[in-house]
């Protein structure tokens, strides 16, 4: 059984930054897909960034493209989501999924293909 535990929500003002954690109980190269979603009141949960971990390659929402960025620890154990110059609109729920299968990268897009998810983290931009 795999666990996924988030930190590093919190509260700040937009222009700000964060960076959540998300501790895993495996290898995250054990996973195929190490994805950050987010999900707002009253909204649908959207993917907002992923790893597809057989050649690394991360993959962005157009929404967070140039001010969020995904990665792994040194250990290989954690995923990280730096977040830069944060919007009032980047206020949701964040949670950290792996994917144990795919038959492609192209799957890592979809939420569905995310069999491990995490508790969650709030974050909340303030205007």
């Amino acid at each position: 059984q795999v666990q996924l535990v988030e930190s590093g929500g919190g509260s700040v003002q937009a222009g700000g930054s964060l960076r959540l954690s998300c501790a895993s109980s495996v290898y995250i190269y054990s996973m195929y897909c190490m994805g950050w979603f987010r999900q707002a009141p009253g909204e649908e949960r959207e993917r907002v960034a992923h790893i597809y971990t057989p050649t690394g390659g991360t993959f962005y929402a157009d929404s967070v493209k140039d001010r969020f960025t995904i990665s792994q620890g040194h250990a290989k154990k954690t995923l990280y989501l730096q977040m830069n110059n944060l919007k009032p609109e980047d206020t949701a729920m964040y949670y950290c999924a792996a994917a144990s299968a795919a038959a492609s990268g192209s799957w890592c897009y979809a939420e569905s293909s995310y069999n491990y998810w995490g508790q969650g983290t709030q974050v909340t931009v303030s205007s």
